[in-house]
């Protein structure tokens, strides 16, 4: 189903690939500015030309509920005066506010007035998800939008998008730029037309176990092309590319079409559309051909989208295949939980006990219309398996009461609810305790769903496409790839209607009102004082981690813990909760001793510590640290970093991060990237220190290494560490401390 080639290719006339010993081409670096995503890239780079460094401006910006008052907070304490792009604010992660009380909706109000103040645009609770509407509203042919969600994505459109962390967001509020490296680029060839019963999520969850594991995609852009794009509906693009996110890709981007035509003219905006296509000849730095023909149904199993088998695969050996998740899960969570996955076979078959179809990958009309097919005239029984579905916004949502989609589901026995993401992030829809969730929505990372293995509860998610959902659950809740089913859909193609939008979005970009009050709930608080960084900083070990891989959702647990996410202090009491409980103890404990420190009362346990390396107390800061091997998979969320700088956090180590969204928001807060040589042994554990002496120096003076000490309890180790690839703007961050106090530093200027 799709292979890997770990090797140049050139494109040419748009539709031959040939190997790059090829004699009579441009060099890859000429012809790489043939694709189109250095066309896009190029157009948005401020330094114009051709080098390597690119400073992008973006031409719209998307947040939820979850980012945008933090992002708003930080402009506003750095001097924003208006919006200068459109920034559209929607509702979507509005958790269900478990701890009760008005900070959700508190959260909301501020949101409408930042818009009105300063020029924004404010989608209402439950109108649409983030991304769908970019897609109905914001999305233009040869546009690049950015967004403080990991999943911006809008590449199926013509339109390139990038997920960052709100630090990111800030610096476009205020006029400056996002700063990259020129990216390599994937070509992602399409071949083949899928049969009947293989929808996106099943391509997609095919490519993300393609390429994973290896990195093959990391940091670089995504371009599809070949004969099978004209063979995809825009909703089964769409599906496949809200998903490459997972493959840690920096963006993506696809040739365009008369469908991709249509669908402009479809959303009213037919002056949007352009035709995108490489030039004569452009060359990529790999390639993934996928045979769309020979895609199976899919089961990416827990913990993770690359966690995948076919769903025969499945139904074949399923005992040892859920052994496997069995031992995973013990060996994440040890004897906190106890854990059962075993159990879901019944004879020799696999049940699932809850369905979910929802969010920006799953409540897509044409994934409804199909499921609504499987499930016309059937019912999902009154047994324990459940299922719910989300129209992604109102429009697709009132485009399925129309065509009588909603009725055929309802019927079934199917929930239908207003369009919002929690069943991707874990606010609302829990699993029950070992309860196993079949989803089509973006991740299945562990917890993330909800449950809490501190308590003694796990339940587990696995990613279907909502083809496959629906047959299950026309099976009583038995696995079942839609494949293996007959149907016919008979629906008609979605019907946009623009007046939903008209009637309830505040659009007031370019009219920004600066004597509008912003409003404050009692839970929105400002940040708490940063310290620029000192000469020496001496770092304790407050987690060590050495799970091959951590996510976002475990440095800072999604679900409920949103609700407080607009007050930096209480949200931090959550930081690794669910994967390291002692560390925010151990971190406000460092914490607690450097402000001694920094009163002149330094700690006799510290100053021992400090007096064995010889680091002088005055000019020596005293942060936590966290130690993991790959960190940041996942999510966009500052708060996984912002909230180890509230703790007192000053750096983190590790061999590589996961994505560079994570380490973009580490710089952001002021914590150091550090990274290890790969062949180094670090077998440290919490409570032993890391002394980096002239630290602020090397960082201003462009270094990009250098000697540590570990101290342990009863030796002194030397250490190399780095600090690669920053630009000179994240260098002085860094040393001031955080963005703010950047901003701060150079308005006094």
């Amino acid at each position: 189903m799709v292979e890997i080639f770990d090797k140049g290719v050139y494109l040419v006339d748009n539709g031959r690939t040939i190997a790059t010993d090829t004699a009579n081409l441009p060099s890859p670096k000429e012809a790489r500015e043939n694709t189109i995503t250095y066309s896009i890239l190029r157009a948005h780079d401020v330094n114009g030309g051709k080098g390597d460094d690119m400073r992008i401006k973006f031409d719209a910006m998307m947040s939820h509920d979850i980012t945008y008052v933090g992002i708003i907070q930080t402009a506003r304490a750095s001097g924003l005066k208006k919006f200068p792009l459109p920034y559209a604010m929607t509702n979507c992660h509005n958790s269900l506010c478990a701890v009760g009380g008005t900070i959700n909706e508190d959260d909301h109000v501020f949101g409408l007035s930042a818009a009105k103040k300063y020029g924004g645009i404010y989608v209402p609770a439950n109108q649409a998800v983030i991304h769908q509407y970019a897609r109905e509203a914001m999305v233009k042919c040869g546009n690049m939008i950015l967004g403080s969600d990991s999943h911006t994505r809008y590449g199926s459109l013509g339109n390139m998008g990038v997920g960052e962390g709100g630090g990111e967001l800030v610096k476009q509020l205020l006029n400056n730029t996002w700063d990259i490296k020129a990216p390599e680029v994937v070509l992602v060839w399409l071949e083949g037309e899928p049969r009947k019963g293989v929808g996106p999520h099943d391509v997609a969850i095919s490519m993300v176990k393609a390429v994973f594991d290896s990195g093959f995609v990391k940091n670089k852009v995504l371009e599809f092309a070949g004969p099978g794009v004209k063979n995809l509906p825009i909703d089964f693009r769409n599906g496949i590319d809200i998903m490459m996110t997972e493959t840690t890709c920096l963006s993506s981007i696809w040739i365009t079409d008369d469908e991709v035509r249509r669908h402009y003219e479809q959303h009213e905006r037919p002056e949007d559309y352009k035709e995108l296509l490489p030039g004569d000849v452009a060359y990529y730095d790999g390639m993934i051909r996928i045979d769309l023909s020979k895609q199976e149904a899919m089961i990416a199993l827990p913990f993770h989208p690359s966690n995948a088998y076919t769903i025969h695969e499945l139904q074949a050996d399923p005992e040892r295949i859920l052994r496997e998740v069995e031992e995973d899960a013990r060996r994440r969570f040890g004897d906190k939980i106890e854990i059962d996955l075993v159990s879901k076979i019944k004879d020799g078959k696999v049940m699932a006990d809850q369905g979910i179809i929802a969010g920006c990958s799953g409540g897509t009309y044409d994934n409804l219309a199909e499921a609504a097919s499987i499930l016309k005239d059937k019912s999902v029984g009154n047994d324990y398996f459940t299922i719910s579905a989300y129209p992604q916004s109102v429009p697709v949502y009132m485009a399925a009461t129309r065509d009588n989609i909603a009725a055929e589901m309802l019927q079934a026995g199917v929930v239908i609810k207003p369009a919002f993401c929690g069943p991707c992030f874990g606010a609302g829809d829990v699993p029950s305790n070992n309860g196993l969730s079949i989803r089509h929505t973006t991740r299945n990372f562990p917890n993330r769903e909800g449950s809490k293995p501190g308590q003694g509860q796990i339940s587990l998610v696995a990613l279907m496409d909502a083809r496959s959902i629906a047959a299950t659950a026309a099976n009583g809740g038995v696995i079942t790839a839609a494949t293996d089913v007959e149907y016919t859909n008979e629906h008609n193609p979605y019907k946009y209607n623009g007046n939903i939008y008209r009637n309830r979005v505040f659009n007031g970009y370019g009219c920004e009102n600066p004597d509008e009050e912003l409003r404050y709930g009692p839970n929105i608080k400002d940040w708490p004082k940063m310290y620029p960084m000192q000469e020496n900083m001496l770092l304790e070990l407050a987690a060590v981690i050495h799970d091959p891989v951590t996510t976002t959702d475990e440095l800072i647990p999604s679900g409920e813990t949103s609700s407080y996410r607009s007050n930096p202090l209480k949200l931090s009491e959550f930081a690794l909760s669910r994967r390291v409980p002692e560390y925010v103890g151990i971190s406000k404990r460092i914490q607690s001793e450097d402000l001694e420190r920094r009163d002149g009362k330094c700690p006799a346990d510290v100053k021992a510590v400090m007096d064995r390396v010889g680091a002088p107390v005055a000019d020596t800061s005293l942060g936590s640290c966290v130690f993991a091997n790959r960190p940041g998979d996942g999510s966009a969320r500052e708060q996984a970093a912002s909230c180890q700088k509230v703790l007192g956090g000053d750096a983190n180590i590790c061999y590589e991060y996961a994505t560079k969204r994570y380490r973009s928001n580490c710089i952001n807060w002021g914590i150091v990237p550090f990274t290890l040589d790969p062949e180094t042994k670090f077998d440290y554990v919490a409570g032993d220190f890391v002394y980096v002496p002239g630290i602020r120096q090397a960082i201003l003076d462009g270094k990009e290494e250098i000697m540590a000490k570990v101290i342990t309890a009863d030796a002194v180790k030397d250490i190399k560490l780095y600090f690669k690839n920053l630009t000179a703007d994240e260098r002085q961050i860094l040393a001031d401390g955080c963005l703010m106090n950047y901003y701060a530093s150079q308005n006094s200027k």
